[in-house]
């Protein structure tokens, strides 16, 4: 039997398999506003057959969008315009999602990545950007405005108000963007982190503010939501975060009933050296889960089925999450299923496409013919 395809429970959620469809940015939002795009991009997804969806990074501020393009989750637009997208997709699928949400702190106000995605004056329609301190993403970029300590309350309480409007969506969890060089990534990281207040400094002052918005959230959600973490477990430089910080901070999250790991790594410092290859943030994952407890999802070019089922079989992560090979291929729970001998959920309208010889890859299916 696979591993990969029996049954999860994640907190409050069940899941069918180990399966889970990572968030992707789609930058193509208006003024926030989830658009017909998002109905076609997320309705093919969900109807995948993985066993778990979670939405794109979602901006809790207008200011915290990474680009103007991006989601948002800050107004009443928004819900409204998200709410609507869910009810399509819903209409068809069954499958639980959650929601990435996210402030992209020194990040923000960037360019759509296939316009080159560099920093945007305000002058050429950006914004200024927010940080931990006033240190630029890139050298030649403009410095950001640090956070003072009413503007942290601020950004505290969109990400409260933002995981309210989520629960008002329906959906079913809420994971805090605190990876890929964001904000809450940037609070953590000394190289992006030089303040002198007591959100500085030390590893524990560094994990104050992310922590304290982990609190705040999870405090304002009832328990039937599952709050867990996308973490860049590693800044691949010297002197940044790494896996040792990694792991205090898991357990940090773990006294506070903090739902899952996402592991990942990166993005917070263009000096970074990354060695890509086959499931290289595995093992990142693979550690966070024996010294945190934590259910931990694995991501990071992992591209066939057998390569999953052995990282859920051989313990090193309890899911594995895609991106870019679910883009490229949103069947590909179906491709696994039929290649590890298991069954997928799949829509009835699409039961006639499964290739002779592989009966029971949609369950129990079957089609009349008149």
């Amino acid at each position: 039997m696979s591993t990969l395809f029996t049954p999860y429970t994640l907190g409050p959620l069940t899941l069918a398999n180990r399966i889970v469809v990572a968030p992707m940015c789609q930058y193509s939002a208006h003024n926030g506003q989830a658009s017909d795009w998002h109905t076609i991009h997320l309705g093919q997804l969900a109807l995948s057959g993985a066993g778990l969806l979670i939405l794109e990074a979602t901006a809790v501020s207008a200011e915290g969008r990474i680009t103007a393009g991006c989601l948002g989750l800050y107004d009443d637009a928004c819900e409204a315009a998200l709410a609507t997208t869910l009810k399509r997709v819903r209409a068809y699928s069954a499958m639980p999602i959650a929601i990435q949400l996210s402030h992209a702190g020194r990040k923000a106000s960037s360019a759509v990545p296939w316009q080159g995605g560099a920093l945007m004056t305000p002058a050429q329609g950006g914004w200024l950007p927010l940080a931990p301190s006033a240190l630029p993403h890139g050298e030649h970029e403009a410095p950001p405005a640090a956070l003072d300590a009413q503007s942290l309350v601020q950004v505290q309480e969109a990400f409260v108000a933002a995981a309210q409007r989520a629960h008002r969506l329906g959906l079913d969890g809420v994971e805090l963007h605190c990876a890929h060089g964001y904000l809450l990534h940037q609070f953590l990281s000394p190289l992006a982190n030089q303040r002198t207040d007591g959100y500085g400094g030390s590893t524990e002052a560094r994990m104050r503010f992310p922590l304290e918005v982990f609190d705040a959230v999870r405090a304002a959600l009832p328990a039937s939501m599952a709050v867990g973490i996308r973490l860049s477990a590693t800044d691949w430089v010297e002197g940044g975060w790494d896996l040792d910080q990694s792991v205090v901070f898991g357990r940090a999250l773990a006294a506070r009933g903090c739902g899952f790991l996402h592991v990942s790594s990166g993005g917070v410092s263009p000096r970074q050296k990354i060695p890509i290859g086959p499931g290289y943030q595995v093992p990142l994952a693979e550690r966070l889960r024996a010294e945190t407890g934590l259910p931990t999802l694995a991501v990071g070019l992992i591209t066939e089925p057998a390569q999953a089922e052995a990282i859920v079989a051989n313990g090193q992560a309890d899911l594995v999450a895609l991106a870019r090979a679910l883009l490229y291929n949103p069947h590909w729970p179906w491709q696994a299923a039929a290649e590890l001998g298991a069954s997928v959920t799949a829509p009835p309208q699409y039961w006639r496409s499964q290739p002779r010889g592989l009966s029971g890859l949609f369950g129990d299916a079957t089609i009349g013919q008149r």
